[in-house]
């Protein structure tokens, strides 16, 4: 089974004249790695993948490999509540060259928890051998990938590890109690990752990383390492960057904050809005606090 561990970035997606700005894309890949992040991951929800076309997403996943040039794992959003499309998106990224699909719960339809399991079961049936990540963000989708459930897709090889955005870290210990390592956890929230690591998870896949990857990857490696003060330290220096980063719908204040820090321009997707003014001024004051803008 493959083992993913560490600080794993959602990366964000910048576009310029509404297609997709490579040379923003470019840049973002190479400074996550030179900054200790683990894994890629192009096309979530940060990546404003439904607000793309199927050419758009594969682009991005072609840039972003292309750019990756094999030095960490890549893993590209390949989710839909559409279990037949899904197939198709991870046939798409394999192709492109991903090392695995990050694959969320199917949205909107509601399916029961044998529906959930059937569908990874046939993802992994379609495209035997090659990792999946699957993603529980209850709060988006209407559906919870409940703990008795997650003990079930560790029957299924290619589901390797569980993107969990609760952000209930009781929730955590309950798949702990149920899955052990057989499954690697991967907190889903970037308030509680020193909590979520020290119940048994084993990094984090992170929207806030985009901005600070190397305080990131150093508050993952901290907790991995049991240092438990030096965890707890960076945690609550990030705290009030994660606040301002969800203040208005994610990706929406993480890019308006890559924007401030000169390397996006300020395009978003509809429905997707700008940030406010007010929460801009906010988010300014916290980035100049972590000395990442001037």
């Amino acid at each position: 089974m493959m083992t993913l561990s560490g600080s794993m970035t959602a990366l964000a997606t910048p576009f310029k004249d509404g297609a997709l700005d490579e040379p923003a894309y470019e840049w973002l890949v190479n400074d996550q790695i030179a900054n200790g992040t683990s894994v890629l991951i192009p096309m979530g929800t940060t990546g404003e993948s439904v607000t793309m076309t199927a050419a758009e997403r594969a682009r991005a996943i072609e840039v972003c490999v292309r750019a990756n040039r094999g030095r960490v794992k890549v893993f590209a959003g390949a989710g839909s509540n559409n279990t037949a499309e899904c197939v198709e998106a991870m046939k798409v990224a394999r192709e492109l060259g991903a090392d695995g699909a990050l694959v969320v719960t199917p949205y909107y339809n509601k399916p029961t928890q044998a529906g959930l399991v059937e569908h990874y079961r046939l993802l992994a049936k379609a495209h035997p051998g090659f990792p999946i990540m699957a993603y529980n963000v209850p709060g988006r989708t209407g559906v919870d990938l409940l703990p008795e459930s997650v003990k079930r897709l560790c029957d299924i090889p290619e589901v390797v590890a569980l993107k969990e955005a609760t952000g209930n870290v009781l929730r955590t210990l309950d798949v702990y109690e149920q899955v052990g390592d057989r499954i690697t956890l991967l907190s889903g929230d970037d308030f509680v990752v020193a909590p979520f690591i020290a119940a048994g998870g084993r990094g984090v896949v992170s929207v806030s990383s985009n901005v600070v990857p190397r305080l990131m990857a150093d508050l993952v490696a901290a907790a991995l390492a049991k240092d438990t003060t030096k965890a707890l330290a960076l945690q609550l220096k990030l705290q009030p960057l994660h606040r301002v980063l969800f203040c208005e719908s994610n990706p929406i204040p993480v890019k308006m904050a890559l924007h401030l820090m000169g390397r996006f321009g300020l395009e978003l997707r509809p429905p997707l809005f700008p940030m406010t003014e007010a929460n801009t001024v906010k988010l300014k004051a916290e980035l100049q606090k972590l000395g990442v803008v001037a």
